[in-house]
């Protein structure tokens, strides 16, 4: 974009921001300014739209679900024909004054069949913050696009997170000025700092216009893919070491049934995967690939055959031990994702009436936890692998506090990869961060982790957690996220 387009983008917002905003009600009639979530409905939406924005509106309404001790809020962000969904959540602890974290995944309660529906959490993120929960990119969840189009890169993605996070604090001020968190795992790691970016790049725009900037205080990534050539050696390094549990490959071939792993391949007695001593010989040539062809100089092409490479060498062997690919201690059992639990949420988030509870559009056809479409877009573009560690220090680098925390039983986004990313990289607080040993952190006295931190970013382990650590150990993940955002060391 040239200057004297972004100078002129900028002169146009100023002269929006000086008219009104408009609020309308589900009929599409005007009603007035809303200032407080409370006065929203719980019967139909609200839809606000900021002249600043002209391709941007928000519905929103009450919603009394999940958790009955706050003041719940469902709605959609409506980006033309495309629509993510979202839930809102008030703290527990005292919302007028708590911060807000923004989380890509995950709500502050437990399914506990889809007959029964949910239980009260008691150490949700929501006990001393402000919380929203979106279902991103559109095509999961309960988003939907009105033509099936979809968006195949974090940076799409960004723009809207962004603008609906400018409308929101726009109209609800109470909220302005609040520390914000931007948290999320897995891919997360990648998307997360991405979304951090767009905000605080954002803010510049929101000041010249008179718009109130959003108060970007920190990233929170949990077991993220942030940088994928880092995973490879990691990958390695765990599953032929006692790095997180006893070494679960052998030394040199192994014979694998791939009858329960891999269900599309019916040999049963095949030997069909290098282990410890062919993968250390493959290691070199994938990392110095995938970092050639995927980081310092993209190339769709070869970037494609440096990742298939490396999956093949690395992954491949550990998805034909059958162990679950999120924790190392389990096989990987019934279940989506290898987790009974993800059916249940299923099942229940796809009864009519707990749609009509939250307001889902009458167009969203099926709840779906992971989209196969999204994934084949996601990944004809390698966005993953991509990475995101120059955005994690750009941010680091404009004072946005980075927390990288990382379940020590998990392989796909293992601690080892994660630490070595946050080692190498590069930004003014290197040489603190790298200096400064890891230490033990506790909870009720009892070691929960490791943890290293300097000058913002701070990496932490949590000890016997998986993939999922806010899952396997709730009140560990929860104190952590409050020391966090306190701005307290762990």
């Amino acid at each position: 974009m040239s200057l004297p387009f972004l100078a002129f983008v900028v002169f146009l917002l100023a002269l929006t921001a000086q008219r009104s905003q408009t609020v309308f009600n589900t009929a599409g009639q005007t009603v007035a300014p809303v200032g407080t979530l409370e006065a929203l409905s719980e019967t139909s939406f609200t839809t606000l739209s900021h002249p600043a924005f002209p391709h941007y509106a928000v519905r929103i309404k009450r919603t009394p679900f999940c958790d009955e001790t706050v003041r719940a809020y469902t709605g959609y962000i409506d980006i033309a024909a495309r629509h993510l969904f979202f839930y809102f959540f008030e703290s527990r602890n005292d919302p007028d004054t708590d911060d807000v974290i923004f989380w890509t995944n995950g709500g502050p309660c437990r399914v506990i069949n889809a007959d029964n529906g949910t239980v009260f959490h008691p150490y949700s993120w929501n006990s001393n913050a402000n919380i929203f929960f979106i279902d991103q990119p559109v095509g999961v969840g309960f988003s939907w696009a009105e033509y099936s189009e979809t968006v195949s890169t974090s940076e799409e993605v960004a723009k809207d997170i962004a603008t609906f996070i400018a409308i929101f604090f726009a109209y609800f001020k109470k909220f302005q000025g609040r520390g914000f968190h931007m948290a999320g795992e897995s891919f997360g790691g990648r998307s997360v700092p991405v979304y951090a970016a767009a905000v605080y790049d954002q803010n510049a725009l929101l000041v010249k216009a008179a718009i109130p900037p959003i108060n970007i205080s920190s990233v929170m990534l949990g077991n993220g893919m942030t940088d994928m050539p880092s995973m490879m050696p990691a990958w390695y390094e765990i599953q032929c070491s006692s790095a997180s549990v006893a070494p679960v490959q052998d030394i040199r071939y192994v014979l694998v049934s791939y009858k329960q792993t891999l269900q599309q391949i019916s040999i049963v007695d095949l030997v069909c995967c290098s282990t410890c001593v062919e993968m250390k010989a493959r290691l070199s040539r994938c990392t110095k690939w995938m970092r050639g062809a995927c980081q310092d100089q993209f190339d769709l092409i070869s970037c494609g055959a440096a990742t298939a490479f490396c999956w093949e060498s690395m992954m491949d062997p550990y998805l034909a031990t059958g162990l679950n690919l999120y924790d190392m201690t389990k096989k990987c059992g019934g279940g989506g994702l290898c987790y009974d639990e993800i059916d249940e949420i299923t099942e229940y988030l796809k009864r009519k009436d707990v749609q009509t509870l939250l307001g889902v559009d009458p167009q969203v056809s099926q709840y779906d936890v992971c989209s196969s479409t999204i994934e084949r877009d996601f990944t004809q573009t390698l966005d993953v692998v991509k990475g995101a560690t120059d955005y994690v220090s750009a941010l680091l680098e404009r004072g946005v506090r980075v927390l990288v925390y990382v379940g020590t039983y998990d392989f796909g986004c293992n601690w080892i990869g994660n630490e070595a990313w946050t080692l190498t990289l590069e930004w003014s607080g290197h040489a603190e961060f790298v200096a400064q040993p890891l230490r033990e952190w506790t909870v009720g006295g009892e070691r929960a982790g490791q943890t290293r931190g300097a000058k913002g970013l701070t990496f932490a382990t949590v000890d016997a957690a998986g993939h999922m650590a806010p899952y396997d150990k709730p009140k560990e993940s929860l104190e952590m996220v409050n020391r966090w955002i306190a701005g307290q060391p762990l």
